[in-house]
């Protein structure tokens, strides 16, 4: 019997993704576990391997497009097994990011009668670290009403409730794209894209296509996600504490560790010995180590920190788990690893999960100071400074010491003013006298 290659869930909010390329053709004979295609998601791309072995009998879905989860994508049997015309129990169904539905191959579809039951909609304010159910096989997009099913909720997103909420839409007023007619964040921009346009003067158009000395770049679905992020995080209300920290200890501990540097081992950083300094601080001050879930705040045993990593791409913040478990040694080892394979584009989803606070530095690039934008739902990221030699008063005489500057936001929503700098002091007490964190 033939076996349908289905679009999977590859992290956590995932509703769709886009087909990169395919690995293997029509025909082509494949065991299972081979790389069979390329995706396309919010956050990184990755290469899905096949569910069976056998010969790949069709593809469904062309390579550039965009198709919800639970998407039949090809079909992989026998030789000269028949396969169903439709493309399966769902069709094939690719959401094109309108809330319109085109078959496989680019086709227009009908759209199929919904479903009389829809699958009871999850938790708004879910643990973030709980894995989600795959979702069952996507449903034409429907109207708010409709995808509420039986009761008076509009089935949607959490993110999709969050940002109707901030931009005045009705979610009963919108087409749901996702699974089974969620709604989902893209319907929520496109209908305040919709609502700019008809708003805007006509005469005072932006180009939006190249001429001469004008490139135009297509946004990925990482730099949408990116600029969505921000945007959301650019609405949460936020405060900035700056403290500067005296690194001599920092700096000798790690001239100390560095001798005992073994070859092959990852030589350890100021900024593995940061992130160990700033999880302990974590572990401390609970109340800093949590997320915003629009009518709750989750607070954390672990520390799981992200860390701030410039590819081409575009940013990414890949997440060192449990790291006030961890010694520095084996967070320096995390690091590397996590940075090569970010610079590589071999993330997976799961390098990303679970993140409870952020570190971005920019000293090794010269920058004294600056503030960082908030990565929600976390209380706060925070913004290292290069270290710079500086004239300080110590004992009452002027003294050269290695000084750098730290820079804390803070969603107020989460914690206030007086959790971030009792959070920002442990830091600091840890940083200048590191046997504090033993």
């Amino acid at each position: 019997m033939a076996t349908q290659v289905k679009l999977p869930r590859l992290g956590q909010g995932m509703d769709e993704g886009k087909v990169l390329q395919w690995l293997k053709g029509e025909g082509d004979t494949i065991e299972k576990g081979d790389e069979l295609y390329e995706v396309e998601t919010e956050k990184v791309n990755v290469e899905v391997e096949a569910p069976a072995g056998g010969t790949i009998l069709k593809v469904l879905v062309d390579a550039g497009q965009t198709v919800a989860i639970g998407t039949t994508l090809a079909w992989i049997g026998e030789p000269g097994e028949d396969v169903p015309a439709g493309g399966g129990d769902d069709g094939g169904a690719a959401a094109d990011g309108r809330g319109a539905s085109v078959s496989p191959k680019g086709e227009s579809a009908p759209a199929p009668t919904p479903a009389a039951a829809k699958a009871p909609e999850p938790s708004a304010s879910s643990e973030p670290q709980r894995a989600e159910k795959p979702a069952a096989s996507p449903a034409a997009p429907v109207k708010g009403e409709a995808a509420a099913g039986s009761g008076d909720r509009v089935k949607a997103s959490p993110l999709a409730r969050r940002m109707a909420s901030e931009q005045g839409v009705d979610l009963a007023s919108l087409t749901g794209s996702g699974p089974d007619g969620r709604i989902v964040a893209r319907d929520l921009e496109s209908a305040v894209q919709a609502g700019a346009a008809a708003a805007a003067p006509t005469t005072a158009a932006a180009p939006t296509e190249a001429g001469p000395g004008v490139e135009r770049v297509e946004l990925t679905s990482m730099r949408k996600t990116i600029a969505r992020r921000l945007g959301e995080a650019w609405t949460a209300p936020s405060f900035i504490l700056n403290r500067a920290v005296d690194m001599t200890a920092t700096n000798a501990l790690r001239a100390k560790m560095l001798k005992t540097v073994k070859e092959g081992d990852v030589r350890p950083t100021v900024s593995d010995i940061l992130t160990k300094a700033a999880a302990v601080a974590l572990r401390q001050h609970r109340e800093m180590n949590a997320h915003w879930a629009d009518d709750a705040i989750l607070r954390f045993e672990a520390a799981h920190i992200g860390l701030a990593v410039a590819t081409d791409a575009g940013l990414v913040v890949p997440v060192i788990r449990d790291a006030h478990a961890k010694t520095v040694k084996e967070i320096a080892a995390d690091r590397k690893a996590l940075v090569d394979k970010a610079r590589n584009g071999k993330l997976t989803p799961m390098d990303f999960e679970g993140g409870t606070f952020s570190i971005s530095n920019l000293g090794m690039m010269g920058i004294d100071s600056f503030t960082a934008v908030l990565n929600p739902p976390q209380a706060g990221i925070l913004a290292v400074g290069a270290t710079v030699d500086t004239p300080v008063v110590v004992d009452r005489r002027v003294e050269i010491r290695p000084m750098m500057t730290i820079s804390l936001t803070c969603d107020h929503r989460t914690v206030d003013g007086a959790v971030g700098a009792r959070f920002l002091q442990t830091l600091v007490e840890h940083l200048e006298d590191p046997t504090s964190m033993l």
